[in-house]
């Protein structure tokens, strides 16, 4: 007997085994997730390509170019009399289109900000749409006037160099400030840099301590002088004139000041305490000296400063 030949179905076309094994799973207990995943390639391949036809109309439109009337800053201290978003954009390479989109623009706009010699300090880049940017500044605050020949500029509490022409201060607003003299070094770079002489490092830091005070005090300028005396050449020590000639020996910078040497603060509380007791920083009979690198602890102001005068220290 012959043996009948099994029949066999019909065999449609051999599937490639990546594409055999995605349809088991679409049909197996995947296919609520393989679903999920087709919609949303689905979404983004119809976004993508509807991107591509109108994305470029659409960064081109206003809301994502930023002009400088559009950059919020934090508002300018009293003592700043600048427009410093106009003069950073107009000098810190910002004229050119600026769009939110771009990555780097927060930084450009930092490194632009961090340039300007009344700035500090950025603290922070806001971007925001449509097109706004907010910048968070600290500004620099001058604290003393250096005289140099035919004129006086300032710097702040760090010996940085600051802006110094007729609009940046009055005539009445110098003269609110502390002023340093005896200083004949030019400052080593340009507006927004240490002046680079350690006497004006020095001299700020004092002022800065005393500018609250420097006005009611009467005082008139900060002098520094070498202590050849105790062999440190290169360190200073200073003293305080009034307007009326008294010399106030103030002794070492607060950065600089030694074991046993009262603090800043101490010396200031020392001189407040001595006006408000005699009603001024002169004598009797006119100018006078006093000595506030070493403060009795117990008595009180004018009597350690009469005490000091007749020798009795």
């Amino acid at each position: 007997m012959s043996a009948k030949k099994a029949k066999s179905k019909p065999q449609g076309p051999m599937l490639p085994v990546p594409l055999k094994h995605l349809i088991e799973f679409v049909q197996g207990p995947g296919r609520s997730a393989a679903l999920v995943a087709l919609t949303v390639a689905v979404f983004v391949g119809l976004w993508y390509a509807g991107w591509r036809e109108v994305g470029d109309d659409v960064l081109a439109s206003e809301e994502y170019w930023l002009v400088h009337e559009n950059v919020h800053i934090t508002p300018p201290a009293p003592w700043v009399h600048r427009d410093v978003r106009f003069e950073v954009f107009r000098d810190g390479s910002l004229d050119g289109p600026l769009s939110i989109m771009d990555d780097d623009l927060a930084q450009r706009i930092a490194d632009a900000f961090s340039l300007h010699p009344w700035v500090a300090k950025v603290h922070r880049v806001t971007k925001r749409y449509p097109a706004q940017v907010e910048v968070e500044l600290e500004y620099r605050r001058p604290v003393l006037m250096v005289q140099v020949p035919g004129a006086l500029l300032a710097v702040d509490a760090e010996g940085v160099l600051l802006p110094s022409e007729s609009r940046d201060f009055s005539p009445i607003e110098i003269r609110t400030y502390p002023r340093l003299v005896g200083v004949y070094t030019a400052p080593l770079g340009p507006v927004g840099t240490r002046w680079g002489d350690a006497r004006v490092l020095e001299g700020a830091e004092i002022a800065a301590v005393l500018l609250p005070t420097w006005e009611p005090l009467n005082l008139d300028c900060i002098v520094p002088s070498t202590l050849v005396e105790l062999g440190h050449g290169d360190q200073y020590a200073y003293q305080l004139v009034t307007k009326a000639g008294t010399r106030i020996l103030w002794g070492r910078a607060p950065s600089a000041e030694i074991p046993g040497e009262p603090t800043a603060a101490e010396k200031v509380a020392w001189l407040v305490g001595y006006q408000q007791e005699n009603g001024t920083l002169e004598g009797a009979e006119g100018p006078q000296e006093l000595d506030v690198r070493r403060l009795g602890s117990t008595l009180p102001p004018a009597r350690t400063a009469r005490r000091s005068q007749d020798g009795l220290d």
